[in-house]
């Protein structure tokens, strides 16, 4: 069996009984929903202790149970075509170089992390159409100025205006 059968092995089981990822990742707990949902889905690991409670919830094999531990081969074909992910690569594409300008404005010359990263959804009722509520918090890494003389800044925050 490889991770894309472990996966469609998952998400079986998940119809077959009618859980809810909510169901789930309840059962699982331990981490993000978002980072769970990932795991069962082939784009990152669970820890030991997760992966034992998936393997039992899923009452998948030893060895099964030993690849939802494995660091998997992340990401997808660029541009995603699933309309729904599509919307998200459409976002950074139209908004990316407003949100960099900010980003750089308020911190420096730097990136968000995706690794040292929270994200959560939330339901926001409207009366025009319920809407999706994304936060994400990601710690801002610096570029590391290698090789900066005495005097230059070894690392990429924000200075201060003169």
């Amino acid at each position: 069996m490889n991770r894309a059968e472990l996966t469609e092995k998952i998400l079986d089981i998940k119809r077959e009984k009618n859980w809810s990822w909510k169901h789930i990742t309840d059962s699982i707990g331990g981490m993000s929903p978002v980072l769970v949902v990932g795991a069962l889905l082939g784009q990152m690991k669970l820890v030991r202790p997760l992966a034992a409670k998936a393997a039992a919830l899923f009452e998948l094999s030893a060895t099964e149970e030993r690849m939802l531990n494995e660091v998997p081969m992340r990401g997808t074909a660029m541009p995603p075509t699933d309309p729904l992910i599509y919307r998200f690569f459409e976002l950074v594409m139209v908004n990316g170089p407003a949100w960099k300008a900010l980003i750089e404005e308020e911190f420096g010359d730097g990136i968000m992390s995706a690794i040292d990263f929270d994200m959560a959804f939330e339901r926001e009722p409207n009366p025009r159409g319920d809407r999706v509520r994304i936060t994400m918090s990601g710690k801002f890494l610096p570029y590391r100025y290698y090789g900066a003389e005495q005097g230059i800044p070894e690392y990429g925050y924000k200075e201060e205006p003169e």
